[in-house]
């Protein structure tokens, strides 16, 4: 698991070991959530392959899906494209379960074992596999005990369904309660977990990287470009902002995941964007290279649905972010000390050590 930023990658094919485990992945992943138009936007089967094609000629091996994307069909299109490079061994394929698949139905959606069962079985099927590298929870459902949820996991990898598990959205609290039960019961542990992490999100910061430190879980960060935001093409608007893009479509669509525009947020894309023509680089560039090099991250995933967008990602890798500018970044989105975490910067820890120096620097205090 990448912990170092002073690790520089240059490309695809130098690739992190994912957390505790002995999968090897690229730094960028490839995530397929544009594979298809039946949402409003995205790429449809041609430029999906192009983009897909691309990404492996560039060295990447890590791609990532859900069954609920696109309606399945980006799982489709995903398993057709696999089968017709042969590429099947050399790709790291990971794919998610938890949201529902037929309305009226509860037990069609969840983290119960009876939708995990029919959740992979259809995922299979669409993949045109016979195994998933990675499964992910996708999204902590509130009511499934994690002793279910862990023993259910670790049945598909030893039924050779699945190599390795991992989770995401899910509370700092419960994937380490996971992670322990693993342990002590002897189940598949989780080796990495996906979380929403970016220059304007970055509440994980305060315990999920911690635990991930702790616990042997590589960081796997999605809508490092929140959403589009921090591409630089989105401007102020009386309505929050506009532009072309996922996020002028999505707006009103009551997804959290999509409310951006904010005056905080503005203030870091005018660092970004500031940043960013200092070193004659994208916008993008410089938001998912300080993403990637950020303690904990082991693949941060990327999507595109124009190949000319996928060319600007990779160029992220191309570079290192000199020090000064990076903590220019780092400062304009630092999350607020809130309690209790106030207590556990340098001083205040100082304070119970009596005043002899700290054996090493706190891992939720790293900011570097």
């Amino acid at each position: 698991m990448s912990t170092d930023r002073d690790q520089r990658v240059k490309s695809l094919s130098e690739y992190h070991l994912l957390g505790r485990s002995g999968l090897r992945v690229s730094p960028l992943c490839l995530g397929t959530m544009t594979f298809g138009t039946e949402w409003g936007w995205g790429s449809d089967e041609k430029a999906a392959r192009a983009i897909f094609d691309r990404y492996l000629d560039a060295g990447g091996n890590f791609i990532d899906t859900a069954d609920m994307y696109t309606g399945g069909r980006s799982e489709e299109m995903l398993g057709k494209f696999i089968r017709k490079s042969s590429t099947r061994e050399r790709v790291v394929v990971a794919t998610k379960f938890t949201f529902n698949a037929e309305p009226g139905n509860p037990n069609a959606g969840g983290n119960g074992r009876k939708n995990i069962h029919r959740a992979i079985e259809g995922s299979l099927r669409r993949l045109e596999t016979d195994y998933i590298d990675l499964y992910w929870l996708h999204a902590w459902d509130s009511m499934t005990p994690a002793e279910e949820v862990m023993r259910t996991l670790d049945d598909l990898v030893r039924a050779g369904k699945v190599r390795y598990i991992g989770l995401s959205d899910t509370p700092a609290w419960y994937l380490a309660r996971a992670q322990t039960l693993a342990e002590l019961r002897g189940y598949e542990p989780v080796c990495a977990l996906q979380l929403e992490y970016s220059l304007v999100e970055r509440n994980i910061e305060r315990e999920h990287i911690p635990a991930a430190l702790e616990l042997g879980m590589g960081v796997c960060p999605w809508s490092p470009l929140a959403s589009g935001l921090l591409t630089g093409k989105y401007t102020r608007s009386d309505d929050g902002g506009t532009g072309d893009g996922r996020l002028e479509v999505t707006k009103n669509s009551g997804n959290p995941a999509m409310d951006k525009f904010s005056e905080r947020n503005w203030k870091i894309v005018d660092a970004l964007v500031e940043v960013a023509k200092q070193l004659d680089r994208s916008p993008a560039q410089v938001a998912l290279n300080w993403v990637t090099r950020r303690p904990g991250v082991s693949s941060t995933l990327i999507g595109a649905t124009k190949i000319e967008q996928l060319e600007d990602n990779l160029g992220a890798l191309e570079f290192d972010l000199p020090e000064e500018l990076a903590q220019r970044l780092e400062e304009v989105g630092r999350p607020e000390a809130v309690f209790p975490y106030r207590f556990f910067e340098p001083g205040m820890l100082s304070m119970i050590a009596g005043g002899v120096p700290l054996a090493r620097e706190p891992r939720w205090f790293r900011k570097r």
